[in-house]
């Protein structure tokens, strides 16, 4: 299993990239958007299921430089993308705060997709929080996030992601938010049909599907 790596306390001048694409956003609220996509290399939180499992050694992926990824995205603007998205691996165990200044210029809204157990760094547009019950997230992202989704295998995902919606919303002090789904497993028939079952019976959270897989995209 990879060992748990420490955000730099200094924002990084390059980064480990596993890959960079522009395609459609796949999963929650944001699906079916052009995006660009930037894949850091590294996670510690190593979830079974995890279907990008090559990205967890941040060792075995190249370091690019913040201009490389930043000509990239004014590309990716001018060829349509709406947003970025920054996702990994664990894009938070790296320190995010000059990549997300060295994007500004694209002109695109910045999005995040996190497992929320490293500190916030970076200034985003829209954060999505995908909360693992072998490493629960920290209040400060719970705080923070726009979406949060819940990727369901077994019934103890459920309880766990009505969990966290309450830890969410005490960490807003009641202010609305964030936005509740839940995902079924990519190739989990049982969590397929507690998740739909489920959010037939709880109005509040909606299903997110994994749409980029089902129409074999990038």
């Amino acid at each position: 299993m990879p060992q748990p790596l420490a955000a730099d306390s200094l924002p990084a001048t390059a980064l480990p990239v596993v890959e960079t694409f522009h395609s459609l956003q796949g999963e929650g609220l944001q699906a079916g958007r052009s995006a660009f996509f930037i894949r850091l290399g590294g996670c510690a939180v190593a979830c079974p299921w995890c279907d990008t499992k090559h990205s967890w050694p941040a060792d075995l992926h190249p370091q690019r430089p913040l201009a490389e990824l930043a000509g990239e995205a004014e590309a990716a603007a001018e060829a349509g993308a709406a947003f970025v998205v920054i996702t990994g691996g664990e894009p938070l165990h790296h320190n995010l705060g000059l990549l997300c200044e060295a994007l500004e210029p694209s002109g695109l809204p910045l999005h995040l997709e996190t497992s929320g157990v490293d500190q916030l760094s970076g200034r985003f547009a829209w954060i999505t929080l995908s909360p693992k019950r072998h490493r629960p997230p920290s209040t400060e992202l719970l705080a923070a996030c726009q979406e949060l989704k819940v990727v369901v295998h077994e019934a103890a995902d459920l309880a766990f992601a009505a969990a966290m919606a309450v830890q969410a919303r005490e960490a807003r002090g009641g202010s609305p938010g964030p936005e509740l789904l839940l995902q079924p497993g990519w190739d989990s028939p049982a969590g397929q049909a507690l998740a739909i079952d489920y959010v037939r019976r709880n109005p509040e959270w909606r299903l997110s599907l994994q749409s980029h897989k089902l129409l074999g995209l990038r």
